[in-house]
């Protein structure tokens, strides 16, 4: 099967989003607004710097911005068009959706070097919610925090950038009297199992008739996808500010699907094998 590079993945991307060749239409048009996006989703891929990515770019004679533009564009970048890129590159949801969080650290320090300076491992982390298509394995939304927070208040803002959703996963940490009523009135089955001397409420008893154990084993398919992201493009950031680390987590994730993106936008019809 002939499959699309890169390169072109990302200008059809941006054709589906609408958005303008240029970030800011009174600036410089010196670089569109691809090259920037290209630069920032290699430096996931690489694993490297703004500075090394530019190197690299030069090194292949790709038409990159430099690596102070590249710190001030990913900052004007705004979170709804990251969750349309993001949204874009994982298609059409099957309606089987799980959701769960977990943290990027901010410093990569070496474990070994702290074991023998007696140091103490770093807790400062930036917080991660997302949601994924368990059939695809591909992230549907996100939501990126500083600091650490309750899981349960992104709940509501990844279901609403969801999609279609007809059955919804989560762990015990999910498991709110609220949540089930907020499903139920949308059609939508939770598989959450309750938590200890918990009481069973009207729409918390309504869920668990069609609640099913076997089902809900399919919920740690999101952490498989979490170990894939942080094991392929490196588990901490390298930003200090929100609108840093929110663009290089996006980025891994939008790598991540457009990974996944066999056969789609491709000069030939996908085949299964």
């Amino acid at each position: 099967m002939k499959q699309t590079n890169l390169s072109i993945k990302i200008k059809r991307l941006l054709k589906r989003t609408k958005f303008p060749d240029y970030l800011h239409h009174f600036g410089p048009k010196k670089y569109k607004f691809q090259d920037h996006l290209e630069a920032l989703l290699l430096m996931e891929v690489c694993k490297s710097s703004l500075r090394r990515t530019e190197q690299i770019s030069k090194l292949f004679d790709k038409n990159s911005p430099t690596y102070s533009a590249l710190c001030k564009s990913r900052k004007k970048i705004s979170p709804e068009l990251w969750q349309r890129l993001l949204k874009i590159t994982a298609g059409l949801s099957s309606g089987e959706v799980s959701i769960d969080g977990t943290a990027f650290n901010k410093t990569n320090p070496s474990f070994h070097y702290l074991k023998r300076i007696d140091g103490k491992n770093p807790k400062n982390f930036a917080k991660l919610s997302a949601t994924m298509d368990l059939k695809t394995k591909k992230f549907l939304a996100m939501r990126i925090r500083t600091s650490p927070r309750h899981d349960m208040q992104d709940v509501k803002y990844l279901l609403k950038r969801s999609g279609k959703i007809n059955a919804f996963y989560g762990d015990r940490g999910y498991d709110a009297e609220w949540l089930h009523e907020l499903c139920f009135y949308k059609g939508i089955q939770t598989f959450i199992p309750a938590r200890k001397n918990v009481r069973m409420r009207k729409f918390r008893k309504k869920q668990f008739v069609n609640y099913s154990i076997e089902r809900y084993r399919q919920r740690s398919l999101i952490e498989c996808g979490f170990s894939c992201l942080k094991r392929k493009y490196g588990g901490s950031v390298r930003a200090k500010k929100i609108q840093g680390l929110r663009a290089e987590i996006f980025c891994k994730g939008i790598v991540h699907n457009l990974g996944l993106w066999i056969g789609r936008f491709s000069t030939e019809p996908y085949q299964q094998t």
